[in-house]
């Protein structure tokens, strides 16, 4: 039984990877939703390369996502950052990470549309919160609410996720569980598991 789900999950994996093509799989969602952590799971799992666009966006300027705020304010760091996702796309197939406000540029939602297929790791304002309070390199939290700022956050950018491809909520669930649900929301969207499962 276990040998045949294993070859069941190989040529799933197979199919889903044959069907993507040249294109990436792309997550999106808030600060803290996971989309690094489950992206390297995501890519370890499919045997594809894994980039998180936020540590490109590093290496290409040297600064840290907080300087490049600091220095250049969010709409020039939108900019440099839509351009980036733009070319991480283009060197497909591969899983990328991006942060959270990428998906709101509706160019780099044309790119990503164009070149990959989205998913949205969804998840709810106190899972985020306990998250995000671990580490101090988020610019858009440094307010005095920031759980405040996250709630605003969801308001604005939840309907646009809701456009991502494949949605899946993340919770308080090990990280193989999660990924797998991607892979699964993936093939789902791909219609793969059916053809193979005939």
């Amino acid at each position: 039984m276990n040998a045949q789900h294993a070859s069941a999950s190989q040529a799933d994996r197979a199919a889903l990877l044959d069907r993507l093509g040249k294109r990436s799989i792309v997550l999106v969602g808030l600060m803290g939703a996971g989309k690094t952590s489950i992206g390297r799971k995501v890519a370890a799992t499919l045997g594809l390369p894994f980039v998180d666009s936020d540590h490109e966006i590093e290496d290409v300027s040297r600064m840290t996502i907080p300087e490049l705020f600091e220095a250049y304010g969010e709409p020039e760091f939108r900019a440099l950052e839509q351009r980036v996702i733009a070319r991480i796309l283009e060197t497909g197939p591969r899983v990328l990470s991006t942060g959270g406000g990428a998906y709101m540029n509706e160019q780099t939602r044309a790119a990503i549309a164009g070149h990959g297929v989205s998913v949205w790791l969804k998840a709810d304002l106190d899972l985020l919160m306990e998250r995000v309070s671990k580490k101090q390199n988020r610019p858009l939290l440094r307010d005095p609410d920031p759980r405040g700022v996250l709630r605003r956050l969801m308001d604005e950018r939840y309907p646009v996720y809701a456009l991502a491809d494949a949605t899946v909520v993340t919770r308080d669930e090990s990280k193989d569980v999660i990924a797998a649900e991607v892979i699964e929301a993936i093939g789902r969207h791909m219609k793969v598991s059916s053809e193979v499962d005939q």
